[in-house]
């Protein structure tokens, strides 16, 4: 009766040498990203097999954790910024160069940084149900001017990307009228979530009309449920322009790793796995060779976006006048 355990002991005493010498590369990543619904399995699969290591994520709040940890940190790599907090994110001296051709790139916009790779993007929008609101909103100042008994959820600024864009969307659009803005939204917001997840969810459930969101959040219902219920409301003025970045850490103790993932970003292994992983434009495939349910999403005919600084600066009065506007 004790043969099983003595061999598997010493099974495992041949192999712990082996395993002891497989080399990890830790990605910090958000939930999202990492989630068995997330292009994050499907990427550490296609990652190991080149790289002979252990991809391990890391979850949660990416940019908070880094900033806490600093040069402490366990990180090799990041994943799940965005440019609207790239500011802090290189003012920490925690990312280094990522050292691949931003050439490769396919985006709307000339990408110039040498610390950040993007890995996808989107534009952030209103999505509705078209057979409950047939007829939507088709600029922002309609969507302001609605009303009051149509039903919005956001995403709060302080802790979503998305809810963040919007807050900066709305100071591009309006200025110093932002805050006179937020207050003819306020009677249409049912509620503020903290995440996107929650907020979708209301909605998807029938307790709103319209969720903040993102141009491309169609394509999941189209392609993963065969339901052409779910549209973008395309806006005259425009949409802000969201990009999803990595980043390198500077003090990896897994340099070579660290470098030949984010050259597997670039990658057609990684990149097809975006439109249909994360919901989202990949970054360095062509428009033309997009899964087709992507080629034929609307898109607007003009994009805001803002440098790390622009955005940085924009960010603290953006966020004031919402929160009395809110508050009122």
């Amino acid at each position: 009766m004790k043969v099983i355990p003595i061999a598997a002991g010493i099974v495992l005493t041949a192999l712990a040498p082996a395993l002891a010498d497989t080399p990890r590369l830790t990605v910090y990543a958000p939930d999202y990203f990492a989630s068995e619904w997330g292009p994050g399995p499907a990427i550490k699969a296609g990652f190991e097999a080149e790289c002979g290591c252990t991809l391990e994520y890391v979850t949660g709040d990416v940019l908070p954790r880094l900033l806490l940890e600093g040069a402490r940190t366990n990180a090799d790599v990041a994943i799940g910024l965005d440019t609207d907090l790239t500011a802090r994110a290189r003012a920490s001296g925690l990312f280094a160069p990522h050292r691949q051709d931003n050439a490769a790139l396919e985006l709307p916009i000339d990408w110039v940084d040498d610390t950040f790779l993007p890995y996808d993007w989107s534009y952030v929008a209103f999505v509705y149900d078209n057979t409950r609101l047939p007829a939507p909103p088709t600029s922002f100042e309609a969507l302001l001017d609605a009303p009051d008994d149509l039903r919005v959820v956001i995403q709060d600024p302080r802790s979503s990307i998305s809810g963040l864009a919007l807050l900066l969307w709305v100071k591009e659009l309006y200025g110093d009228a932002a805050g006179a803005a937020w207050e003819r939204l306020a009677p249409k917001i049912v509620t503020v979530t903290q995440g996107w997840t929650e907020a979708y969810g209301m909605f998807t459930d029938g307790e709103a009309d319209m969720v903040l969101s993102f141009t491309t959040s169609p394509a999941y219902h189209i392609v993963a449920e065969d339901d052409h219920t779910k549209s973008a409301a395309i806006f005259d003025e425009g949409h802000y322009m969201m990009i999803e970045l990595a980043g390198r850490i500077a003090h990896t103790d897994q340099p070579e790793l660290a470098d030949a993932f984010m050259a597997f970003i670039l990658s057609d292994a990684f990149q097809t796995l975006i439109p249909e992983g994360n919901w989202s434009y990949p970054s360095a495939i062509a428009p033309e060779d997009w899964p087709q349910a992507f080629r034929d999403l609307p898109r607007p005919d003009h994009a805001f976006f803002h440098s790390e600084d622009v955005a940085e600066a924009m960010r603290a009065p953006a966020l004031e006048e919402w929160r009395a506007a809110l508050s009122r």
